[in-house]
C-alpha cells in the first residue's frame, strides 16, 4: 500500500500525534517559547535606617530586613550565583524619621541613598533599581503628600516624587521605579530627570498596571507602609479595572516610561498580556509581589504542592503572558534552580 493510501484510510489524523514533540525533559524545555534565564531576576531588598540590624520577616519566608551594615555579605554570595539586578525599598525606623512630606525618602544619610553608594561600591556590575515611593516614609502611610481632608494633593505629590528619584539618580541608582499610581509622576519624573542632565542615563519603569488588593500584607511587615488611615483604592486600580490598565500603560508610555511593571502578577494575566500588547517594544515586568510569594509557600508547606515546581509554573504563567523581567522573592533559589 502507498504511504499516501495509508494515510488517507488510518482512522488518526497524523497531526493529532503530538507526544512526540515532548517526550524528552529537553524536548519540554524546548516547546518553551521563552525560558526562563538569570537575567531576567530582580530581587527586591529591604534596606532600613538601623546599620546593623538583620530582621526576617516571619510572613515573607526566607526574607530579611537588612541595615546597610549587613548588605553586602549577604548579597555577595547571591551575586557570585549570577544576581544581576536588585529593587530597594527603604525602611525609615528611628524615631521622628517619617513625617507628611517623606523628608526621609532621599535623605543623603538614609538608608536607599547610602544602599546605592555601598551597592555601586561593593558590586559595581550590579544593576540597582529604586522604588520611588512615599509610604515607607510618610507618617500618614499614603504614597504621596494629602490634603486636610486626606485625599491626595497630585500636584504636590507628584513633584516631591520626582525630586526623590532625581536625588536616587544623583546617587547612582540605574533606574527609578514609581509605585505610587498616581497621576501624572512620570511625567514630572522625566522633565526632572532631563533637568538633571541624568534622563540618558537612567530607566524609568513605571508601576503603571498596580492594583490595589489585599496581596500586599507581608510587604507592609516588611517595609512597615500600611496606610495609618484609610486606603489606596482612589489611587491604585480596582482589581476588576482591565480598561483603566490599559489606559495608565498608554498614558505613561506617552509620558516617558521605559519600561512597565504589572502588579500583582498571577491574577492579572490577561492585563500583562495586554500591556505586552500595548507597550510591545518595551520591556514588561512582572512584579510577583509578597502575599502571592507567601501563598505558595502556605501551600507548600502543607503538601498542597511542590514549591520548586509551582514556583516554576507561576513564573513561566508571566513569560507566557509577555513579561521579559520578573521582580521576585524567589530569585535567591532561581538562581540555584537554573545552575542545575
Amino acid at each position: 500500500m502507498h504511504t499516501a493510501q495509508f494515510l488517507d484510510n488510518h482512522p488518526t489524523n497524523i497531526s493529532s500525534i503530538l507526544a512526540g514533540g515532548y517526550n524528552h525533559p529537553l524536548l519540554r524545555e524546548w516547546q518553551n517559547e521563552r525560558q526562563l534565564t538569570k537575567n531576567m531576576f530582580i530581587f527586591p531588598l529591604f534596606i532600613s535606617d538601623l546599620e546593623d540590624e538583620e530582621t526576617p520577616i516571619d510572613s515573607l519566608p526566607n526574607i530579611k530586613r537588612f541595615g546597610v551594615n549587613k548588605l553586602a555579605g549577604y548579597l555577595k554570595p547571591l551575586v557570585a550565583k549570577g544576581l544581576r539586578a536588585v529593587i530597594l525599598f527603604g525602611v525609615p525606623l528611628k524615631d521622628g524619621s517619617k513625617d507628611p512630606v517623606a523628608t526621609s525618602a532621599d535623605d543623603p544619610e538614609g538608608p536607599v541613598i547610602q544602599g546605592i553608594k555601598l551597592l555601586r561600591r561593593e558590586f559595581p556590575d550590579l544593576y540597582i533599581m529604586c522604588d520611588t515611593c512615599l509610604c515607607e516614609y510618610t507618617s500618614h502611610g499614603h504614597c504621596g503628600v494629602l490634603y486636610e481632608d486626606g485625599s491626595i494633593n497630585r500636584q504636590e505629590s507628584v513633584r516631591r516624587i520626582a525630586a526623590v528619584a532625581v536625588n536616587y539618580a544623583k546617587a547612582g541608582a540605574h533606574a527609578i521605579a514609581p509605585s505610587d499610581m498616581i497621576d501624572g509622576r512620570i511625567r514630572e519624573i522625566k522633565l526632572g530627570l532631563i533637568d538633571a542632565g541624568l534622563a540618558h542615563q537612567t530607566f524609568v519603569m513605571s508601576y503603571a498596571a498596580k492594583f490595589s488588593g489585599n496581596l500586599y500584607g507581608p510587604f507592609r511587615d516588611a517595609a512597615c507602609s500600611a496606610p495609618s488611615k484609610g486606603d489606596r483604592k482612589n489611587y491604585q486600580l480596582p482589581s476588576g479595572g482591565r480598561g483603566l490598565a490599559r489606559r495608565a500603560v498608554k498614558r505613561d508610555l506617552e509620558e516617558g516610561s521605559d519600561g512597565i511593571i504589572v502588579k500583582p502578577s498571577t491574577f492579572y494575566l490577561d492585563v500583562m498580556a495586554d500591556t505586552a500588547e500595548i507597550a510591545r517594544d518595551t520591556p514588561i515586568c512582572a512584579y510577583h509581589v509578597s502575599g502571592e510569594y507567601a501563598m505558595l509557600h502556605a501551600a507548600a508547606e502543607k503538601g498542597i504542592v511542590d514549591l520548586k515546581t509551582i514556583a516554576f509554573e507561576s513564573h513561566q504563567g508571566f513569560l507566557r503572558a509577555g513579561a521579559r523581567l520578573i521582580i521576585s522573592y524567589f530569585t535567591p533559589e532561581f538562581l540555584d534552580w537554573l545552575s542545575q
